[in-house]
């Protein structure tokens, strides 16, 4: 019986993924329709896939209203057809891709744990019970993997810190608060291969001596949510969660917490006021979380990227996975191509592109056709950069060299119509919005920040504004309590320094 693949991904049902998949249905009721998640290529959905004996064939983006054409033209068999893409695996924006934590989304089932295990899943947790938690702590030390939500600091130091910290509970605390402008790998992962992120947490678990997980989803992914819950079901059922976790005489299950809108709770202690049941304000450190966190016990808190990529580690060794990437930046990143992009989506790839082949050869340049002229990687508190810094590598310490961050991988391009001084003043609004409202120079200076650019942008006092707005992100940078207040200057210095025209800066061109 022919198997065809629609997605269920969020993305392909705001394009109407549901009512291809009941057309394909309906005309070729002998088929086996298939809901898989996205493949990541975001200007192609719903991308229909066939399989066929030569492998599966893509179709997009399909209308429901292609279906009756698509079905006459040989659908069933690959045929030739103005929406098909050839042979998927061959598509250039797949093609060029190193995917290792991406590996399965897409191509499984999301809630077939027959389907999860028949593609390596699982793999991953039983060489980790094999060895012990003491040898998978410094695999994961050994790869070089570190964090994925934007702090790039190393996950295996954490863990270490964990595992030989005093207590007898411990806790896993998987972020998937992804608020980040242009970013979608969380919700990705979760929708389309949820088993991955249950198996990461579960080797932490076991890894760092700690029974319970935590899962912190934002609300605003609600199909993110239901899949997560109903994978962490079937997984507790077929015992790979539970008091002893595959046979393996380790204890480990998960719990789903729901956020409530507050993009500060992403950071991490800001989470776990949310998940104790308080309101999200961030935590002054010291204790760390790993020594003082979730009820006052050793947390292991990981972006649930990081815990995504875990198995494959485990399961192929930590030399396999270092040996992707550059520098200290190990293994590989799944960035988010967003923005006025021709081809917008998610592209896993070892460490070391620039940016600019990012934007410019995977990404097809702007869609509108104008040039590019300014990036903003790394979320609302990423740097700004220019056409001039396209030669920069995607890697941590390039970035941070060039008074930039990599955060969670997310990429906003504008063409040469943006005006980034409203760009530099929405920074300075966003942080006052979503502010926790516990430090001065976040609370405060953001605000202050909004009314210094407004009278920048008046042209009033501009030379002494533009010193006080300088003096000002000097302060929140160093004087913020957490990365909202301390990466708001990002923004708004880089906009300045790049694109000084926009803010009346005598001598500087449009950048």
């Amino acid at each position: 019986m022919t198997r065809i693949f629609v997605p269920c991904d969020a993305s392909a049902l705001a394009v109407g993924a549901d009512a291809v998949a009941a057309a394909l249905a309906k005309a070729l009721p002998e088929a086996t329709i298939i809901r898989n998640g996205s493949r990541g290529l975001t200007w192609l959905e719903p991308m229909v896939e066939i399989e066929t004996p030569a492998g599966r064939v893509a179709y997009g983006p399909v209308a429901a209203s292609d279906v009756p054409g698509l079905v006459d033209a040989g659908l069933i068999d690959g045929a030739a057809h103005p929406l098909c893409r050839g042979p998927t695996e061959e598509i250039p924006f797949l093609k060029r891709q190193t995917r290792l934590t991406f590996a399965r989304c897409g191509i499984v089932d999301p809630l077939s744990l027959a389907d999860y295990c028949a593609h390596g899943g699982y793999r991953g947790l039983e060489r980790a019970v094999g060895i012990g938690p003491d040898e998978t702590v410094e695999a994961v030390v050994h790869s070089g993997l570190r964090g994925r939500g934007g702090a790039g600091f190393p996950t295996g130091i954490k863990w270490r810190t964990v595992r030989q910290a005093e207590g007898q509970t411990k806790y896993i605390v998987c972020n998937a608060d992804e608020g980040d402008s242009g970013t979608f790998a969380d919700r990705m992962i979760m929708e389309g291969d949820p088993f991955v992120v249950i198996e990461g947490m579960t080797i932490a678990g076991i890894a760092t001596g700690a029974t319970q997980g935590y899962l912190y989803i934002r609300s605003e992914y609600p199909h993110a949510i239901a899949t997560m819950k109903a994978a962490i079901a079937i997984a507790r059922v077929a015992g790979y969660l539970g008091p002893d976790v595959a046979g393996s005489g380790f204890a480990f299950d998960i719990a789903v917490r729901i956020g409530a809108g507050a993009y500060v709770c992403g950071e991490e202690t800001a989470l776990l006021e949310s998940i104790e049941g308080r309101r999200g304000t961030v935590r002054a450190k010291p204790p760390l979380p790993a020594h003082k966190g979730l009820f006052g016990c050793p947390t292991v808190i990981n972006n649930i990227i990081s815990l995504a990529s875990v198995p494959v580690i485990l399961d192929k060794g930590g030399d396999f996975y270092r040996d992707f990437g550059l520098g200290r930046s190990r293994g590989t990143m799944p960035i988010q191509l967003a923005g006025n992009l021709r081809h917008g989506g998610l592209f896993e790839v070892a460490f070391g592109i620039t940016l600019g082949a990012l934007v410019e050869e995977i990404g097809g340049g702007t869609i509108s056709g104008r040039p590019v002229r300014a990036v903003q990687v790394g979320g609302p508190l990423g740097a700004y950069f220019p056409p001039s810094l396209f030669d920069t590598p995607f890697d941590y310490e390039a970035f941070a060299a060039r008074d930039g961050l990599i955060g969670h991988g997310g990429i906003v391009v504008f063409d040469d119509t943006v005006d980034m001084a409203h760009q530099a003043r929405f920074a300075m609004e966003f942080c006052a919005i979503e502010s926790c409202g516990k430090c001065t120079p976040c609370r405060i200076g953001s605000t202050r920040g909004v009314e210094v650019i407004d009278r920048i942008r008046r042209n009033q006092d501009r030379d002494k504004n533009l010193a006080l707005i300088d003096e000002l992100c000097t302060t929140m940078k160093l004087g913020s309590l957490c990365a909202l207040g301390g990466f708001t200057p990002y923004p708004v210095q880089s906009a300045i320094r790049h694109f000084g025209e926009d803010f009346g800066v005598a001598g500087q061109g449009r950048g």
